[in-house]
């Protein structure tokens, strides 16, 4: 049976313009030496700088192979409760958001699924050395973008991506197999990270 494995990050630390930091640069390395052993066969990135850039970063440790742009993973919203889906402590968070941005945000979280979220074509052989049926790619994108596919994968309602956040380039992996429903094999791991450079774009707060 062949099999579609996305190896889902969200991008390094970044600062107040988006662009990738000292830290961030160090967090997508140790990312990429993690994934050097995994027979992956593409790199994709948002088109914003700091996944740009994160992509890049961890390549290096995965030469030779394709890195590119998709517009799927860019940072969006990708769904906007209605005032009977928020709880009471995120009220007005959504407020501002017009029809155009909404539907936009909608559209974009249907790209991102039909691009990504499915099996691979059974005929399809990974690229990459002892590739096997199916295919291993790594999405580096968004904390939004990564609850939406998480969400998604647990046939969960549209809503609860709003309680799913991911570190910087903590890893989420999710395998898709024809006939059968998602896997989410591990969600926000950072075991690649030491303990300083874990927990970046969480809230501060103390984390185990």
């Amino acid at each position: 049976m062949a099999t579609r494995r996305l190896y889902v990050a969200r991008h390094g630390a970044a600062d107040a313009f988006g662009e990738l930091t000292d830290v961030g640069r160090r967090q997508a390395s140790l990312l990429g030496e993690r994934l050097a052993g995994v027979p992956v066969d593409a790199v994709w990135h948002s088109p914003l700088p700091r996944a740009a850039a994160s992509a890049r970063e961890l390549a290096r440790h995965l030469p030779n192979l394709p890195v590119a742009e998709a517009a799927e993973l860019v940072d969006h919203v990708p769904y906007v409760p209605d005032a009977a889906e928020l709880p009471r402590s995120r009220a007005g968070f959504f407020d501002g958001y017009d029809e155009t941005e909404v539907a936009s945000g909608e559209r974009l979280a249907e790209a991102l699924v039909a691009r990504f979220a499915r099996a691979s074509d059974p005929a399809t052989k990974g690229t990459a050395p002892g590739g096997s049926p199916g295919t291993h790619e790594v999405l580096v994108t968004h904390a939004f973008q990564v609850a939406w596919l998480v969400r998604h994968a647990l046939d969960a309602p549209p809503s609860r991506w709003l309680g799913l956040n991911s570190a910087n380039t903590a890893l989420t992996v999710i395998d898709y197999r024809d006939g059968l429903p998602p896997t989410i094999v591990m969600f926000n791991d950072m075991s690649h990270l030491p303990t300083d450079l874990r927990w970046t774009g969480f809230p501060a707060a103390v984390w185990p």
